[in-house]
């Protein structure tokens, strides 16, 4: 279905917003001009046919079994290359801890260290 040389939004799942406020306009039809039902502002529908819809979605949108199952291998991989430390998990007593750093804060302040429970996965941060 065609609609003044483009094709209807609803084919596509695209939503279209009021260039004046923000709002979303209600899907494109056979009629020339879009009237915004929160400001009243009215556009051709022919300054949507140049726009061009681009889509983004989490990598974790849409869990499949095996994108599951392919997260948990790598989180684990992560976890057995870590670099471990002889520190008391506060959470489970564990005597040894994986961590990482990183300089989150301005570069004259220490870096901050993020510990993790290797037993029972427990997560802290200190900053140093």
């Amino acid at each position: 279905m065609e609609t003044h040389g483009f094709q209807t939004r609803n084919q596509y799942g695209s939503l279209f917003f009021c260039p004046s406020c923000g709002n979303l306009l209600d899907a494109l039809s056979e009629q020339k001009v879009i009237v915004c039902n929160q400001c009243g502002d009215s556009q051709s529908a022919q300054l949507f046919e140049s726009f061009e819809v681009v889509t983004k979605s989490a990598e974790n949108a849409f869990n499949s079994p095996l994108k599951l199952k392919r997260m948990l291998v790598q989180q684990t991989k992560k976890r057995e290359t870590a670099a471990t430390i002889k520190e008391k998990c506060p959470k489970c007593g564990a005597p040894e801890m994986s961590f990482h750093t990183m300089q989150l804060r301005s570069a004259d302040e220490g870096q901050t260290i993020f510990y993790n429970c290797v037993k029972c996965g427990y997560k802290f941060s200190v900053n140093s």
